[in-house]
């Protein structure tokens, strides 16, 4: 025979101790509760302390880091401004140095230019003074070798006046007179001319007179036009040196 011990029935204490531990507890529920930690014990630190200091020490990694780089930027920004700056300074030192020179150069270059320009005036005045002085001693020797040729120059001088010309008279020294009168005979005939000796011309020379005008073919007269052509005016008188006499 078998027995049969009744059941026993589940405590109703048991059943509702498991199904409160049991039980999901909502958020809003929890209040004030935290999560526990060994530190709570002990009386070390609270663990939010601990996140703070976690956290505030990246920050200053990164603030020192951002410094770092704007450090860096700002000198390489500041090199890269001196560098250009410099440059312009240089070009611009360049350009007024540039100018500066060839200022002074072309001052030099006029100064110069004017002193040579001096110097070739000198050059050729003194030139025209000697060559006025040779053809001086060369038309002496000529007129004291060749007293002939006094008659060309009276001549040349009657044919100067017009063919219109009356009452013309031909003045020379008087030592000059017979070779004038000899070489020009043809032509005094022609024209009509009077040969007269006038001991006030120089040898050499003549003076054609007439009733439109006077003809001066005096030595001295010829030969300041032909100084004057060389650029210099120097009479026939002027200089005598000893030289020459």
């Amino acid at each position: 025979m078998t027995s049969s011990k009744p059941q026993r029935a589940p405590s109703t204490a048991s059943t509702t101790t498991a199904n409160t531990y049991a039980r999901f507890i909502p958020r809003e529920e929890l209040g004030g509760v935290k999560a526990w930690t060994p530190g709570d014990i002990a009386g070390g630190p609270q663990p939010q302390s601990n996140v703070h200091r976690a956290a505030e020490e990246p920050s200053k990694a990164e603030t020192a880091a951002q410094l770092a780089e704007q450090l860096r930027t700002a000198r390489q920004g500041g090199y890269q401004d001196g560098y250009r700056d410099g440059l312009v300074a240089l070009d611009a030192f360049k350009q007024t140095y540039a100018s500066q020179t060839s200022a002074q150069i072309g001052a030099l270059l006029q100064s110069l230019g004017s002193e040579l320009d001096g110097l070739q005036q000198d050059m050729a005045r003194t030139l025209a003074i000697a060559a006025t002085h040779l053809a001086r001693q060369i038309v002496r020797s000529e007129l004291a070798t060749r007293a002939d040729l006094v008659a060309q120059v009276a001549q040349e001088a009657i044919d100067t006046l017009l063919l219109s010309a009356k009452h013309i008279t031909l003045r020379v020294h008087p030592d000059d007179h017979a070779f004038v009168a000899k070489g020009t005979a043809d032509v005094l005939a022609a024209r009509g001319a009077r040969l007269l000796a006038d001991p006030a011309l120089t040898r050499g020379g003549c003076l054609v007179e007439s009733d439109i005008g006077v003809i001066d073919a005096t030595l001295e007269t010829r030969w300041r036009r032909a100084a004057a052509s060389l650029g210099i005016d120097e009479g026939w008188t002027d200089v005598a040196p000893k030289d020459e006499e």
